[in-house]
């Protein structure tokens, strides 16, 4: 079971993890800072030379930048995330997309390429088919990792995702039925993500039986109002979340 927690952003918070025996140390870079991040950088070097695999999140979707980006910090792992929801009717940016995985695979082909594929909340109607999506990108894609996308009850996307044309950090869980279904429909390892927490993890393991888990929003430190804090994670809630997944495991047994 791969355990993967985003958003480590320092080295500090990528050693502790690296000690909780965390698989893939996930950090985002955003379109609001310079590309070059040193910090950043030095955080994915630490990851690198550990067992950890370090995995790099552009919340971006221009090919010269991502290349760029890659070039730069040379993670172990790149993640797309773009909302592919909003692409599926603009067949040439939709497109675009897997021609930029493609570039990633001939340029780098050290890297492994993740592939977000957006899922609805429980009870409404997909709008495009994560099995149709996972059968497009399959062949660029090492990994899948299904997360919630916020749609309304007429099967709708609306624009406001938390990140603005990606998926992901609802804090809300997808339907794990379709996950499951995406999960049996392909032989590409899929990570599930999605509101997850040391709460849920173990009946998500169960339910979806998928080759890893993800968390981010549920495993972030909270202000004062209990609102999670992007970017600071709160490390007893992530060495219960890797717990409860070893149970979920033992238990599947």
């Amino acid at each position: 079971m791969i355990i993967q927690i985003y958003e480590i952003q320092t080295p500090h918070e990528a050693e502790t993890l690296i000690e909780y025996g965390v698989d893939h140390i996930g950090s985002v870079l955003t379109p609001e800072v310079a590309l070059n991040q040193p910090i950043l950088k030095e955080t994915i070097d630490v990851v690198k030379s550990s067992e950890s695999k370090s995995s790099l999140i552009p919340l971006f979707s221009n090919a010269d930048s991502i290349l760029h980006a890659l070039d730069f910090y040379k993670p172990d792992i790149v993640h797309f995330c773009e909302n592919l929801n909003k692409y599926v009717y603009q067949s040439a940016a939709f497109n675009s997309l897997v021609d930029l995985q493609e570039k990633v695979k001939e340029k780098f082909p050290e890297i492994l390429i993740m592939r977000s594929i957006p899922i609805p909340r429980p009870g409404i109607a997909e709008f495009v088919s994560s099995i149709e999506l996972v059968k497009t990108f399959g062949h660029v894609s090492d990994f899948f990792l299904t997360d919630t996308v916020i749609m309304n009850n007429q099967g709708q996307v609306p624009d406001a995702q938390p990140v603005k044309g990606f998926v992901g950090i609802t804090g809300l869980t997808c339907d794990w039925e379709i996950a499951r279904k995406l999960v049996d429909s392909t032989d590409i390892p899929v990570i599930l993500a999605g509101g997850l927490s040391p709460e849920n993890v173990f009946d998500g393991i169960k339910k979806v039986n998928p080759a890893g888990v993800d968390s981010c929003t549920q495993t972030n430190a909270c202000d004062m109002h209990g609102n999670p804090v992007r970017f600071i994670k709160d490390m007893a809630r992530v060495k219960r979340f890797i717990e409860e997944s070893g149970r979920a495991v033992i238990n599947n047994k």
